[in-house]
């Protein structure tokens, strides 16, 4: 019998993906309006697919939505991201302990590729490239541990945190792949344990990170 194609994404979907890697990226920031005009001249769609794009990740926490002021990138408050890490630092370590129990080689090559490119971009690479290959290794992570429940679960998390986490930017880029190297060393020793209290620690990592740095900000504005 023939294998089931994969139904294509909608329009909607694609213009999704494409505001998504923007806000990701840090192209748009926290607090920034999305107006719809702009993005559709900009994606070159009409503006349903880009209302309903922004619907979408809205539902996501990506986007705000208010009445008689449109969309905006969410801004991240400390008492969010204290929600958000609290969270996601206990299902990080529970993804790479499984990642460490199922020690997929297929996958653990792909970590490799991704470390040995997210190194590279430590020391040259830009904000937005930085962006893209944590993202990268974290789902490669998340697709180690076998299991699509917690995968789903921790995207939503991970793309929240990084609106605030971007701010570290190249400043904290050698840490988080040093911190991902061991990690991933964990995982090809299979030990579970390590693997998961490292994963944990480097979340906590990044939230002290970035509360260093709002605090260096705060007393800059003041």
């Amino acid at each position: 019998m023939a294998e089931r194609a994969s139904p294509s994404p909608s329009l909607s979907q694609v213009v999704g993906e494409k505001i998504r890697g923007q806000i990701l990226e840090g192209r748009l920031k926290p607090g920034e309006r999305l107006v719809e005009d702009r993005l559709s001249a900009e994606l070159g769609v009409s503006r349903v697919p880009v209302r309903e794009a922004l619907r979408g990740l809205s539902m996501e926490g990506l986007v705000r939505l208010e009445p008689n002021r449109g969309a905006t990138v969410t801004e991240v408050t400390p008492e969010l991201v204290a929600e958000l890490v609290e969270v996601r630092t206990l299902l990080e370590a529970l993804n790479a302990r499984l990642a460490a129990r199922r020690h997929d080689p297929r996958i653990v090559a792909l970590l490799r590729d991704t470390l040995r490119r997210g190194n590279e971009a430590a020391e040259t690479g830009t904000r937005e490239q930085l962006a893209r290959l944590n993202a990268e290794f974290h789902e490669r992570l998340a697709e180690a541990s076998r299991n699509s429940v917690l995968s789903d679960m921790m995207r939503s998390l991970r793309e929240r945190t990084s609106l605030a986490f971007s701010v570290n930017g190249q400043a904290r880029a050698r840490e988080d792949w040093q911190e991902h190297a061991a990690v991933l060393a964990a995982v090809i020793d299979g030990d579970e344990e390590m693997a998961a209290l490292l994963a944990s620690r480097h979340v906590k990592n990044a939230a002290a990170a970035f509360a260093r740095t709002q605090a260096a900000s705060d007393r800059a504005r003041d």
